[in-house]
């Protein structure tokens, strides 16, 4: 009886965590962008012309971050394992200049596509309220998935993969 008892308590505090974890993450991302991703027009650091439309075809992340962002740090590896299997595009919405943002990234070892955005221009199109934010888009270019604050490469991945299931 006292391992029924154990075993319940223990269902009921994992679905009260995830139920804030997820309550977090709904207030976090309110606001956000929904349906078609806003159009991304801009130069990456290294004065490369990139659009979002270049970039459809299959799942992308959209990633927005910033160099003074603690958590944004913890996920860099990640944004950039990502890189090398999906479309990434990420927007330093950064005050630095640009060759600060260099510095960082070799700093951090990352080398994924980056838009400095210091006016939030590109930022307040998607509704971006905090970083990190990740939207997860489709092959169309639907939104799928936001997510606001850290998030897992598991957890990233599998969204990447579900935004690919739509369009098969």
């Amino acid at each position: 009886m006292k391992k029924k008892r154990r075993w319940l308590r223990w269902t009921v505090d994992l679905a009260v965590i995830a139920l804030i974890f997820f309550a977090i993450n709904a207030w976090n991302s309110r606001g956000a962008s929904r349906g078609m991703a806003p159009e991304i027009r801009g130069e990456l650091l290294d004065g490369t012309p990139v659009t979002l439309e270049q970039m459809l075809g299959k799942p992308m992340l959209v990633h927005f971050w910033a160099t003074w962002c603690g958590i944004c740090g913890l996920e860099q590896s990640t944004i950039d394992s990502l890189a090398k299997e999906y479309n990434v595009l990420t927007i330093a919405i950064d005050d630095a200049l640009p060759g600060r943002v260099l510095i960082y990234m070799k700093e951090k070892g990352v080398s994924y596509p980056v838009i400095h955005d210091p006016d939030y221009f590109i930022a307040g199109k998607y509704g971006v309220r905090g970083v990190p934010s990740s939207f997860i888009l489709d092959a169309k270019g639907n939104i799928r998935f936001v997510e606001t604050g850290y998030t897992s490469e598991p957890g990233l991945r599998l969204r990447l993969w579900w935004a690919g299931r739509d369009d098969a």
